[in-house]
């Protein structure tokens, strides 16, 4: 299983691919490659998916250098890069502090 630090040094070079759902979603939301490149400075693990239905998988949180809080859920299988299975901008409504689901 891919280690974060590696998820991180492949997402900061652009190592990156996308499920066609995720592509999908970066457009709708207006996410760039530059943002998940940045976002990926510091990320953190928010949710583990060990069991997810292609391969292991986490959520993570990261913030672009203009503070925007990115959440991506990828792929930790191993690999030459990494694969995004879905991104979006948390809901405040939904996160606190973008971290821990609300109930």
């Amino acid at each position: 299983m891919k280690s974060i630090d590696d998820i991180q040094k492949q997402l900061q070079s652009g190592n990156f691919e996308f499920t066609r759902h995720a592509f999908k979603r970066a457009v709708e939301r207006n996410i760039s490659e530059q943002e998940i490149q940045e976002s990926a400075e510091r990320l953190e693990v928010i949710e583990d998916y060990p069991e997810d239905k292609y391969s292991p998988s986490s959520l993570l949180l990261g913030f672009t250098q203009g503070r925007r809080a990115i959440h991506m859920q990828v792929s930790r299988a191993e690999g030459d890069s990494v694969k995004i299975i879905t991104l979006y901008e948390p809901d405040s409504d939904q996160w606190d502090e973008y971290r821990r689901r609300k109930s």
